[in-house]
């Protein structure tokens, strides 16, 4: 680290390999967008009126959108349109390409995009290409996030970092505690309730398909924030930062609150470069609550090509209007538990149409709710760990912070054993078939 102009190239080249255990075409893609975004950036910033600066950036953001759109959403698009023209006799071949999702490509995207945007606005100047390239590889994120602006992240490597800075304690427990979130419990509740029930919910009743919706709550929650934490943490052993990206959203008593603490990074995001961009809150209260609408479903679609991920967005879409519209007219709040009670709820109503593999499973799994029958999958463990996961978020946050601040501030080998520990008690849960892939993963 004290040698930058070997210690980036390492590092570079490292990402490369990493990213490329998935695939080496992958890499060559991750390559041709770095190439497209910063050679837009450089050209922004040399050109000599802002027409042109606009103009240039349009052009690469379209590049980045393109290449999203043309792996994430062509098949699914073409699949909708065909079987429309099906629909009313107009049927005709068209061409439909099996095209494999390159892993993280959708957050790699969005930092290419931030990147160009900030340079265009002036709050960032062109980076050199090594910086660049090593801020959109950096392995940490490279493959699910969070979304770490160009303009935090960058400015980190002006210097190299200081090996006495380096937050080696509070590295080490995001990684204990990402772990554990992610193998010890999500992959838990997906084995034992939630991959059983929403893979065929018609031979399930009322009370186990209730479990499987909020056992499903609970295992999204651990598995990506989950894995935040270790990219976090692991960023941190190498003295790097980045930004939050889930604080206690199940405790939210608002939807705007939810939004505030889920997948933050995603959400400022949106916010930035899509909500107040369309004009935000400022033309009025009925294009609000068409900007929160074009907002929400199109971070629903971001999520994926399908039906539930859009009907999930717009459902987001619609409660943030109607509190919007509550609050504009006046509407005093209900008390906190009931506020809580009703957001909690219908957030785990959403991930039925999040997680369900199509629409028809989603009305089927919603139709056995109201099918009785025997309780079959409610063990002591599955509910426990579901009151954990909700309960801790419940509680005050200052307590558990300062837990983790003590845990953080042990010496180096208790560190070291502790999380040694942590590593064998977690791998023993793991079963014969191996870890499962973070959720996360697929967008």
């Amino acid at each position: 680290m004290p040698r930058p102009h070997l210690w980036k190239p390492f590092v570079l080249i490292a990402s490369y390999i990493f990213y490329s255990a998935a695939s080496a075409g992958y890499a060559l893609l991750l390559a041709g967008v770095t190439l497209a975004n910063q050679l837009g950036a450089v050209l922004i910033s040399r050109a000599a009126s802002e027409r042109a600066k606009k103009q240039i950036m349009a052009a690469t953001v379209a590049v980045d959108l393109g290449v999203l759109g043309l792996f994430k959403y062509y098949g699914f698009f073409v699949g909708e349109i065909g079987s429309f023209l099906d629909s009313i006799g107009l049927g005709m071949p068209l061409p439909l390409l099996t095209l494999a999702l390159p892993i993280g490509l959708s957050f790699i995207t969005f930092q290419a995009i931030s990147y160009v945007v900030d340079v265009k606005r002036g709050l960032l100047e062109p980076a050199s290409t090594l910086d660049f390239a090593l801020y959109l590889s950096f392995f940490p994120h490279v493959v699910a996030g969070p979304i770490v602006r160009a303009r935090e992240f960058i400015p980190q490597l002006a210097k190299p970092r200081n090996p006495r800075d380096v937050a080696v304690g509070a590295g080490v427990v995001l990684i204990a505690i990402g772990l554990v979130k992610k193998v010890a419990i999500a992959d838990y509740l997906a084995r034992e309730v939630v991959d059983p029930v929403f893979g065929v919910p018609e031979a399930y009743a009322a009370p186990d398909v209730a479990l499987a919706a909020y056992a499903y709550a609970a295992q999204i929650y651990c598995d990506f924030s989950g894995y935040t934490d270790i990219a976090i943490g692991v960023a941190l052993l190498m003295g790097f930062v980045f930004p939050q990206n889930f604080n206690c959203p199940y405790r939210a008593l608002s939807f705007r609150d939810f939004w505030r603490r889920w997948h933050m990074t995603l959400s400022r995001f949106l916010r930035d470069f899509l909500y107040i961009p369309l004009g935000g809150s400022r033309k009025g209260k009925w294009k609000t609550y068409r900007n929160l609408m074009i907002t929400m479903v199109l971070g629903g679609l971001w999520h994926g090509a399908a039906w539930g991920f859009v009907l999930w967005g717009t459902l987001h879409g619609v409660c943030l209007a109607v509190e919007h519209a509550l609050r504009d007219r006046g509407v005093r709040r209900p008390p906190a538990w009931v506020a809580w009670l009703i957001v909690f709820n219908i957030v785990v109503f959403g991930w039925i149409l999040f997680r369900a593999e199509s629409l028809e499973l989603a009305a089927v799994f919603i139709g056995q709710l109201a099918d009785p029958g025997p309780a079959t999958l409610w063990t002591p463990v599955t509910v426990g760990a579901i009151v954990v996961v909700v309960g801790f978020q419940l509680l005050p946050p200052d307590p558990l912070d300062r837990l983790r601040e003590r845990l953080a501030g042990l010496p180096a080998p208790a560190l070291g054993t502790a999380l040694a520990i942590v590593i064998a008690l977690v791998g023993a849960t793991v079963p014969s078939q191996g870890v499962p892939p973070f959720i996360y993963f697929q967008f």
